[in-house]
């Protein structure tokens, strides 16, 4: 025989058949609040308060000074700022006599000197070094130096393209020697994707060599400068009209970063592919880089002595005695 009773009403009828002597065994749930942490009476909230209350604290905070902190000063400008001309910065504060104080510190450049002079002793090693080779050399510049004082370059690197280099090194190829203008208009009517890329680095190569490098401007040309025609390092012949044109002297290609797409294949498998990127590196130069270079070959072609079939030399190798 069973007895059909509901969950709730077995456990209530279990629990009040427990003896009082076993009550004390079986946890109980107790429940705290806030206010059971809050003291009830007002004696106790006064011990409660001193409890809190430490002496070390009050001493310090007793003898801690009330006065204010001092703001730091503002500190002056050198000579060489930019915000010293007075169309920048408006006109300059009147002098102050001697003896009268600014509310600004004097700039004190010991304080400067660990980033703008780490090293003074070797920077004095490197100044008595340099000294001396001028000495030695009386003045004079060598070839590498002479140039970089008369001709002027540019060097611009462009962004990664979303290309590779075997499809951007044709195009580098087909800009190599030609004039800025000419290359840009190879690139625009070109079917190439990539090639309006290097359009557009080309335009912007253009506008900071004129702008960064004073290049193309005609500044530094001979008035008296005639019409030449000259011959390229490959054989191409060139007519030079103004000396300061732009050309491409150099253009070559390297390999960026590249990013990975999924290729989702059959039977759950995926292929990583690689979105290959390329950049494209630009030298240019003026035109009367070219006829400089130019000359030099056609000296040195007319310098070269002539070959001889059997050429007149001393005799060597003369002994005493017979070599048979």
């Amino acid at each position: 025989m069973s007895l059909h009773l509901p969950p709730r009403q077995l456990i209530k009828s279990v629990l009040t058949s427990i003896p009082p002597s076993l009550s004390l065994i079986i946890p109980s749930i107790q429940r705290r609040s806030a206010q059971s942490l809050v003291p009830s009476k007002k004696g106790d909230s006064e011990k409660f308060k001193a409890k809190l209350t430490n002496p070390l604290t009050e001493e310090y905070l007793r003898r801690k000074p009330s006065a204010a902190t001092k703001a730091p000063k503002k500190g002056g400008l050198s000579s060489s700022s930019i915000f010293e001309d007075e169309e920048l910065a408006g006109p300059k504060p009147e002098k102050v006599k001697k003896g009268e104080e600014t509310g600004l510190e004097p700039r004190n450049p010991l304080r400067m000197a660990a980033a703008l002079d780490p090293d003074p002793q070797g920077r004095l090693r490197w100044e008595r070094k340099m000294v001396i080779r001028d000495i030695h050399k009386r003045g004079r510049l060598t070839k590498t130096q002479r140039l970089k004082r008369e001709e002027r370059v540019l060097v611009s690197k462009s962004h990664d393209f979303k290309t590779s280099v075997k499809k951007l090194v044709p195009l580098a190829k087909q800009i190599a020697g030609k004039t800025v203008e000419e290359a840009i208009v190879q690139m625009r009517f070109s079917k190439k994707k990539a090639a309006q890329d290097v359009k557009e680095h080309l335009e912007h190569a253009r506008n900071e060599a004129i702008v960064r490098r004073g290049m193309g401007l005609g500044i530094g040309a001979d008035p008296s400068f005639i019409t030449r025609e000259i011959v390229t390092k490959d054989r191409k012949r060139v007519k030079v009209t103004d000396p300061t044109t732009l050309y491409v002297d150099q253009a070559w290609c390297g390999k960026g970063l590249f990013g990975t797409t999924p290729d989702h294949r059959a039977r759950g498998q995926i292929y990583l592919m690689k979105n290959r990127t390329a950049f494209l590196s630009v030298v240019l130069k003026e035109e009367k880089t070219r006829i400089r270079l130019h000359e030099e070959r056609e000296t040195k072609e007319q310098n070269r002595r002539v070959w001889e079939q059997l050429p007149n030399r001393p005799i060597t190798a003369q002994r005493q005695y017979y070599s048979w």
